[in-house]
């Protein structure tokens, strides 16, 4: 223990997290609202060294959006169009099996597919589209959908929620996204999403389809109009969940966007906070395995920063991300494999490539030796592709 942490403000709740207790919501405000980062990033590296040892992971993926015309109308959303946009898109089955036949090319794992609630595309599309990509390889993951996409799909289906991912994963679904989270606090969410699905809905859809052996991800949307108690809910009724279904394989924090949407805040997160959120995140949901510092809404370079602050992941190379970039996010579109491998290394963590539900496919040497090699050759063709895209 070092000498900050004797003098810290934060001594008993340390002393607490190192034997191993967890801690209560209260307790979880008042490392929110602490200064101390030092002991914050302190106290999740503990538990985080405990999940994950020396490893932080990345996913060799691909974002695809198959259509941005949506029904809802989301104050914070940056990324929706109505058909009367002109900068709005669908994509046909054939269009997405062609990303994805060029994603798997360049090595990926895993498709990560969303989109807007489209007024008119039928359900048939949605399960043609998986049965389409599951064709392709039955190696590559597909993880599709946040809950309110369920909930509608399930409406057009006009089936039940159950039975809608019983033929979802039918045609090939593997996990469910974790997106759409945003803050659970019902006058938080009406006042960033009205129309959107409840807390309760959201934790439904996720609950049924971990009771039928699924797994997800799930998310927090941070930074915008709530409070440090708004956060702490929110992270109270994930552990719930957590401890009712275990189905839940890694939390990822979202960074809120202010740009080209209906919000009025003037800035995004500040790195203390960012780093802040992980750090409490790691503490408090010490029923998960996995924490994630999503680059695209953080940057690279603090999300490095990040592993030294509860979070274990990267998440992935991505390739095409719509959904932070219309809202303002200056991070690239994508990263190569050797430039995560490089960051994590760079960090003092042994690189570990990984699948959608965070198990390792390939731990890297500590050294650069021949799978460096290996990976900066994997990302020269990426580049490639990229820059000709």
């Amino acid at each position: 223990m070092n000498f900050f942490v004797q003098k810290s403000e934060l001594r008993d709740l340390y002393d607490k997290v190192a034997a191993g207790e967890r801690i209560s919501e209260a307790e979880a405000l008042r490392l929110f609202e602490s200064k101390d980062l030092n002991t914050l990033g302190a106290m999740a590296d503990l538990v985080r060294q405990r999940k994950a040892g020396n490893r932080a992971s990345y996913i060799i993926n691909r974002y695809i959006n198959y259509s941005n015309y949506c029904i809802l109308s989301c104050q914070f959303c940056s990324f929706a169009r109505k058909k009367r946009d002109a900068d709005g898109f669908q994509h046909s089955v054939e269009e997405i099996v062609q990303k994805a036949r060029e994603a798997l090319a360049l090595g990926v794992t895993e498709l990560h597919i969303v989109g807007g609630l489209h007024p008119s595309l039928p359900f048939s599309y949605y399960t043609e589209m998986l049965k389409a990509l599951r064709g392709l390889d039955a190696r590559l993951q597909l993880k599709c959908f946040t809950a309110i996409e369920i909930l509608h799909l399930a409406w057009l289906a006009k089936k039940s929620v159950p039975e809608t991912l019983a033929e979802l994963k039918a045609a090939g679904l593997d996990s469910l996204t974790g997106g759409g989270a945003e803050i659970f606090r019902k006058e938080v969410r009406s006042g960033i999403a009205k129309g959107k699905e409840s807390a309760e809905e959201y934790l439904d859809v996720h609950r049924t389809w971990h009771r039928m052996g699924g797994k997800s991800t799930c998310t927090m949307l941070y930074g915008h109009v709530e409070s440090l108690a708004d956060r702490v809910d929110h992270l109270r009724y994930l552990r719930n969940l957590q401890d009712e279904t275990h189905g839940f394989v890694g939390f990822v924090p979202l960074p809120y966007q202010p740009e080209n949407n209906e919000i009025p805040v003037k800035t995004p997160p500040t790195g203390f906070d960012a780093l802040r959120t992980l750090a409490v995140s790691r503490i408090y949901l010490d029923n998960f395995d996995h924490i994630t510092a999503y680059w695209v809404g953080m940057g690279l370079k603090l999300a490095q920063v990040a592993l030294s602050y509860g979070a274990d992941d990267l998440h992935g190379t991505i390739i095409e991300e719509h959904i932070f970039h219309m809202a303002g996010a200056a991070s690239p579109q994508a990263q190569t494999e050797a430039t995560l491998v490089k960051a994590i290394r760079e960090a003092g963590r042994t690189p570990v490539q990984r699948n959608t539900f965070y198990e390792p496919i390939k731990v890297w040497n500590d050294t650069a030796g021949d799978e460096t090699e290996a990976a900066a050759g994997k990302s020269k063709v990426l580049e490639d592709n990229l820059a000709t895209a």
